[in-house]
C-alpha cells in the first residue's frame, strides 16, 4: 500500500495536479486497493485533524501578516534600514535580509515576504544600478527566515503532527533565524566588497528617519511580545495569535491610519482563503499519514535504520539528505505533514528530541523554497527582478553555504536550540 501511495502521488504531481489533490488521490487509491482499510475510520482521521484547537492560531497569524504588511509598515522598515546599513558594502542587499527578518516576526509566510519586500526593494535596487540577479538571490533566501522565527506556520503544523510544544518550537527557532540573518548579511557584505557593488549615497533625512523608526516599532515589538507571552506562560499559542491580530488591527487603525473597511475585508478574505488551502492539505495528509501508519511503514523504516545504521551522525545525515531532496519538489505545508510521521520514529530510535527534529525539518524545507526545480521564493523574486531563474541561481552559492552551515549546527549541536 505504501508503494502505491508513493507512485500515485508522484504521478499526480508530475501531471501538475495541485498538491492537496495529489495527496488525496494517493490516499483514495490506496484505500480502494484493499479491503483491510475501514473507510469510516479514515474519514474520521481526516476530520479529527482539522478540529485541533491550536489550528485556530493559523488564520489569526495569517490575518496579522495581511494587516501589517499591506500598509505603511513595509515602506517604514525599508526607510529605516536603508539609513542604517544602505551605505555599507552590500548594503542594499542587507536591507533585503533585515527587512525579511523583521517581516518574519509579523508574517510567518516566506511567499508573502518575498512578494511584499520585493515590490518595495526591487525598484530601489534598479535605480541604484544594482545587479538584479544578486538582488533576487538575496531576497529569495532571506524570505525563508520568516518560517523559522516565530510566528512560524510550518512549526504549528509540525506541532500538530508530532504533539510537540508550539511554544518550545517558536523559542528554539529564534537562534537559527538570527544566525541565518547574520550569515546572509555577511555574505552580502563580502560579495558587495569583492565586486564593488553600488551603495546608497543620498544624504539621510533625519526627520524622515525618526518618523519611519516610530512606524517600524510595532514590527520590532510584536515578535518580542509573542516570545515573552509564550515563554512565561502568559497565553497559549492560540491566544497569542488572536492578540497579535488585535494588535495589528489596532496599530493599522490608530498608528498607520490606513485600515479601511475595504482593506480589512481584503485581509480577512486573503487569510481565509490561505487557511482553507492549508486545512485541505492537512486533511489529505492526515489520510496519508494514517494509511502509512496502518501499513506500519514508519515502524519498518525505523527498524531498518536500527539494524543497518549504527552511527547517530549517519542517521541524521540521511534524514537531512532526504528532507533536502523532498523539499525541492513538495510544497512546504504538505512536506511537513507528510514527512513528520515518517521521520519521527526514525528520530526516536537515535534519541533525538522532537523539537530538534522539527527545527531540522523546517530549515531543510526552507532551503527547498529557493532551490530548483520548484523553488517558490526563487521564482517570485526572479519575476520581480525581471531576470532568468538560472541567473539568480548562479548568485546563490554564498547563501547556500550559510544555510547549510546553520543546518549543520541545528542537526549536530542540539544544545544551541534546546533549552
Amino acid at each position: 500500500m505504501s508503494t502505491l501511495i508513493l507512485f500515485v502521488f508522484l504521478g499526480a504531481a508530475a501531471l501538475a495536479v495541485p498538491i492537496a489533490h495529489a495527496i488525496l488521490l494517493a490516499a483514495l487509491a490506496a484505500a480502494a486497493s484493499t479491503d483491510r482499510v475501514p473507510l469510516d475510520l479514515l474519514v474520521q482521521q481526516m476530520v479529527a485533524q482539522v478540529q485541533s484547537f491550536p489550528l485556530i492560531a493559523i488564520p489569526f497569524f495569517m490575518l496579522t501578516g495581511s494587516l501589517m504588511m499591506g500598509g505603511k509598515l513595509g515602506q517604514a522598515i525599508v526607510g529605516v534600514l536603508t539609513a542604517l546599513v544602505g551605505r555599507w558594502h552590500g548594503g542594499p542587499a542587507q536591507v533585503s535580509v533585515l527587512s525579511s527578518t523583521l517581516f518574519g516576526g509579523v508574517s510567518g509566510s516566506a511567499v508573502a515576504d518575498a512578494s511584499a519586500i520585493g515590490s518595495l526593494i526591487m525598484p530601489w535596487h534598479r535605480r541604484l544600478g544594482y545587479p538584479m540577479a544578486f538582488s533576487a538571490a538575496s531576497l529569495a533566501c532571506a524570505a525563508t527566515i520568516d518560517i523559522i522565527i516565530p510566528p512560524s506556520i510550518p512549526m504549528i503544523l509540525y506541532a500538530l503532527s508530532s504533539n510537540a510544544s508550539i511554544a518550545a518550537l517558536f523559542y528554539a527557532g529564534i537562534l537559527p533565524g538570527l544566525l541565518l540573518c547574520g550569515g546572509f548579511m555577511a555574505a552580502c557584505w563580502w560579495v558587495g566588497k569583492r565586486r564593488n557593488l553600488p551603495r546608497e549615497t543620498a544624504p539621510t533625512d533625519r526627520a524622515k528617519f525618526r518618523r519611519d523608526l516610530i512606524l517600524s516599532l510595532p514590527a520590532i515589538a510584536l515578535p518580542v511580545l509573542i516570545v515573552v507571552f509564550l515563554r512565561f506562560g502568559i497565553a497559549t499559542p492560540t491566544e497569542v495569535a488572536v492578540l497579535a491580530a488585535l494588535f495589528s488591527g489596532a496599530v493599522s487603525a490608530l498608528l498607520y491610519r490606513d485600515l479601511s473597511l475595504q482593506r480589512l475585508h481584503h485581509a480577512i478574505l486573503e487569510a481565509g482563503l490561505a487557511t482553507g488551502v492549508v486545512l485541505m492539505v492537512i486533511m489529505a495528509s492526515a489520510a496519508i499519514g494514517w494509511l502509512l501508519t496502518f501499513d506500519q511503514m514508519p515502524q519498518h523504516i525505523a527498524q531498518w535504520v536500527q539494524h543497518n545504521v549504527s552511527t547517530k551522525w549517519v542517521v541524521i545525515l540521511l534524514m537531512n539528505l532526504m528532507m533536502l531532496f523532498l523539499g525541492m519538489f513538495i510544497d512546504l505545508p504538505a512536506a511537513v505533514l507528510l514527512l513528520t510521521p515518517v521521520f519521527l520514529p526514525m528520530a526516536q530510535t537515535i534519541g533525538m528530541d522532537p523539537i530538534q527534529l522539527g527545527l531540522m525539518m523546517v530549515v531543510n524545507l526552507a532551503i527547498g523554497l529557493y532551490t530548483p526545480p520548484v523553488g517558490t521564493t526563487l521564482f517570485i523574486t526572479s519575476a520581480l527582478a525581471k531576470v532568468k531563474v538560472g541567473q539568480t541561481v548562479r548568485e546563490m552559492w554564498p547563501f547556500y553555504l550559510v544555510a547549510l552551515t546553520v543546518l549543520g549546527i541545528v542537526s549536530y549541536v542540539p544544545a544551541s536550540i534546546l533549552r
